[in-house]
This record gives C-alpha cells, structure tokens and sequence, in this order.
C-alpha cells in the first residue's frame, strides 16, 4: 500500500474543458473540497473519492460523481485510487465545463486521465499497517520505556491511572518483535498489557 503526506495538484485540459485535479491526505479532504468549492464559484463539478483505513483495519471507499452521469466520475476516480493501491487518500477533481459534452465513455476517459495526472505528479509513501497496544508499568519503569521507544522513534503517548503509566503505542510487525524482545527484561507484575 501507499499514501501520501502533503497536497498534490494538476490540470488537464480535455475539449475546452478544464479538469483541476487534488490528491490530498484523507485528514485534509473535508477542509481542502469546502476551500476548493469557495475558490472554484463556477465550476459545475466537485468529484471525489477516497479510501482510508478505519480503526478495524478495515478499508472504507466512497465517491462522488457529483451531478455528472452516474458511473462516469467518481467509480474512474475510485478506481485509480485502487489501482495504485493508495490509501488514506482523497482526490479531488473540480471540472469546469467548456461547452462540448464529452459522452459517457469520454467522462470516463477525463476523470481516468485527470487522476493518473495528479497522482503521476505525486511523491507516493509506502503505507505500513500498524498495530494500537496499550500496556500499564510501574512509574518507575517510565523512564526506561520512553528512552526505548524514543531510541526507536516509535509512535506513543501516555497517560497516567493508579499510580500507573498507560502507554498507547502504534507499531508495525518488526517494531512489534522488537518491542517484545524488550519487554521480556521485566516480569509480569511490571508490564501489563491492557
């Protein structure tokens, strides 16, 4: 899997009409499509799709056609988001419409290319699943944990309970056996896994 961190922009121009494509991260896709919709007071379409990992791991698409032919817009949109495997991803395609209708098959075609260019054009990350673990430990072992995590940059927070620590932590596969080789210098009494 992929995904991205930044805003990414492109524009093709398909029969007089004008097709302003937005790859952006999926946490900015609500702010980034009311802002297009401010800036762009004459477009006539606002098609999206997106596809962004829920808290099950699960993935969740949806799209929008937007007032275009149904099928011609958002599903093509959709489809190159899967097509390169992208995810927690929104891409935004403002249309402008320049007087020649382009068809079904040609909506198709424009909203396929206007996605390929944007994401052509993009800086693509690879997307690591990550798993949530949430452990408690004596506060006198906070010290010792945070220098590790810290070491290995991984992502945590904390929070404290009952003269406790409750670490939340984000780890992928390796980071996980890695985690848990460190773990094995401290008994059970010391490290509960909530």
């Amino acid at each position: 899997m992929q995904t991205i961190d930044q805003i990414f922009q492109t524009q093709i121009d398909i029969k007089k009409s004008t097709f302003l494509s937005f790859l952006c991260p999926f946490k900015d896709f609500k702010f980034l499509i009311e802002t297009l919709k401010k800036e762009h007071p004459k477009a006539i379409h606002f098609v999206y799709a997106y596809r962004v990992l829920n808290d099950f791991n699960q993935i969740v698409e949806d799209k929008s056609d937007d007032g275009e032919p149904k099928g011609t817009s958002g599903m093509p949109t959709l489809n190159v988001l899967r097509g390169y495997d992208l995810i927690n991803a929104a891409l935004i395609t403002v249309r402008y419409f320049g007087g020649i209708k382009l068809g079904t098959g040609g909506l198709v075609r424009a909203y396929s290319d206007a996605a390929n260019a944007v994401i052509n054009n993009s800086s693509l990350l690879s997307f690591e699943l990550k798993q949530n673990i949430t452990i408690a430990i004596d506060l006198k072992n906070l010290n010792r944990f945070e220098h590790f995590l810290k070491t290995y940059s991984f992502n945590f927070t904390k929070d404290f309970k009952d003269c406790k620590a409750i670490l939340h932590i984000k780890l992928n596969e390796k980071e996980e056996q890695e985690f848990k080789i460190f773990c094995k210098n401290f008994t059970p009494f010391e490290i509960e896994k909530l």
